[in-house]
């Protein structure tokens, strides 16, 4: 049995917990905390330490998914969750540009802890203000050949096809021996 170790991050409130929380197949094991700040009045909680989900692809593959938090104050877990990973996913809230600039500094730690393969995320595509994929790549600036993916992470197959390009990817170079 082959297993293959994905992290999913990105800015607080980008979705992280929903994707997991949509595709696997065992309860979604949360570190969620109530948020009694203000100023982070988003949403209700939020990912202190980590997500962690399981997916079984066939008898011979399985992936854990591992959602890192997304607040500043809790990117100590960032390199922790990073280790062993053999590939991330970055989401980003298309409907939020404000976030923006946090994802691309998420993008380029992650990328320090690991040269592993990944894609971007434009997740929240279900939104009217939802920023235009091509848009979103002019803004966050990714090598050519990164793909950036249209994403609602409450659409189960919108995050299987997010998946399967990461696995695409961690794949091939497993093949080619750079793994």
């Amino acid at each position: 049995m082959q297993t293959v170790k994905m992290v999913i991050t990105g800015p607080f409130s980008s979705g992280k917990t929903e994707f997991i929380q949509s595709v696997s197949e065992i309860d979604v094991v949360a570190t969620e905390r109530k948020i009694t700040s203000e100023a982070e009045r988003i949403k209700d909680s939020t990912t202190v330490a980590m997500d962690f989900g399981r997916i079984t692809v066939d008898d011979e593959l399985v992936l854990y998914l591992f959602g890192t938090p997304g607040q500043k104050h809790f990117d100590f877990m960032w390199e922790i969750l990073s280790e062993g990973m053999l590939g991330f996913i970055v989401m980003v809230d298309s409907a939020r540009p404000e976030t923006f600039r946090e994802a691309r500094r998420i993008l380029e730690t992650f990328r320090a802890y690991a040269p592993t393969p990944y894609v971007v995320t434009a997740n929240k595509q279900d939104l009217p203000d939802a920023w235009e994929v091509e848009d979103m790549r002019i803004a966050l600036r990714p090598s050519p050949e990164i793909k950036l993916l249209p994403c609602v992470a409450t659409d189960k197959e919108s995050v299987k096809t997010a998946l399967l390009e990461l696995l695409y990817n961690i794949l091939e170079k497993m093949e080619s021996g750079e793994f």
